[in-house]
C-alpha cells in the first residue's frame, strides 16, 4: 500500500482556526503545514522556497492542498520539487495582478502541471474572477470544479469542514492508495454536498 504526505499550503495571511485547511491538518496524521516567516507581506522567493523545502523533506509522494495565494506559490515551484508531487487540490486561487501586496507572484505560470490537479473556484470569489480561475485550470491541465456563490471558499464564506473539498482530496489521495486505511474515519461527501 502506498502512503502519501499531505502538504497544506495556506494563502495570504494564513488559514486560521475553523478554516477547512486547519481542520484537515488536525484530522490528517500525515499532513504537514507550510509555515511562512511573513504571512502579511509575501515574497515569491521566500514563499516558494519554504514550500519547496517542505515538499522535498516529505517522506512520501506529496499531495498538495493549497488555498488562494498558496495555489499560485505551488504553480511557481521548481521541477525538482514538482517531481515529488502526485496530486494537488488548488482551491480559490488568487489573482496577484489585482492586489499590489501579492504582485511579486505575477506573472502566474501558464504551463501544464506535471501531476493530477483539481482547481476549485467560486462564481463570486472577491479575490479572483471565475474566468481567470478557469484560465488557470486550462493552462495547468487541471480538472475544474466551479462552485456557485461560494465566496473565497473560507471561513468567511461558511466553509469550515467543507465536505466537497474533503471528497476531492480523497479522490486525489485515492489515486495513490485505493482503500487506504487512514481514510476510514473520513466524512463521505458527494459533489452535491457543496
Amino acid at each position: 500500500m502506498t502512503t502519501t504526505s499531505i502538504i497544506i499550503v495556506p494563502g495570504w495571511r494564513d488559514s486560521g482556526p475553523g478554516h477547512w485547511q486547519s481542520l484537515w491538518a488536525e484530522r490528517l496524521p500525515q499532513a504537514r503545514r507550510v509555515v511562512q516567516d511573513d504571512w502579511i507581506t509575501p515574497t515569491r522567493s521566500a514563499w516558494v522556497g519554504q514550500l519547496e523545502k517542505t515538499v522535498l523533506a516529505a517522506p512520501h509522494p506529496v499531495v498538495i492542498v493549497a488555498h488562494s495565494l498558496g495555489c499560485i506559490a505551488t504553480s511557481h515551484i521548481s521541477a525538482e520539487a514538482a517531481e515529488r508531487i502526485c496530486g494537488a487540490l488548488l482551491v480559490a486561487p488568487a489573482d496577484p495582478e489585482r492586489r499590489a501586496i501579492l504582485s511579486d507572484f505575477a506573472p502566474v505560470p501558464y504551463a501544464a502541471l506535471p501531476y493530477r490537479s483539481i482547481v476549485v473556484a467560486s462564481s463570486n470569489d472577491p479575490f479572483c474572477p471565475i474566468r481567470l480561475a478557469g484560465a488557470y485550470a486550462r493552462a495547468w491541465g487541471s480538472e475544474f470544479v466551479r462552485m456557485q456563490n461560494a465566496g473565497h471558499i473560507n471561513v468567511d464564506s461558511g466553509h469550515g469542514e467543507w465536505p466537497l473539498g474533503w471528497a476531492l482530496l480523497q479522490s486525489l489521495e485515492g489515486d495513490r492508495a485505493e482503500g487506504s486505511a487512514h481514510w476510514s474515519g473520513a466524512v463521505q461527501a458527494s459533489p452535491a454536498a457543496a
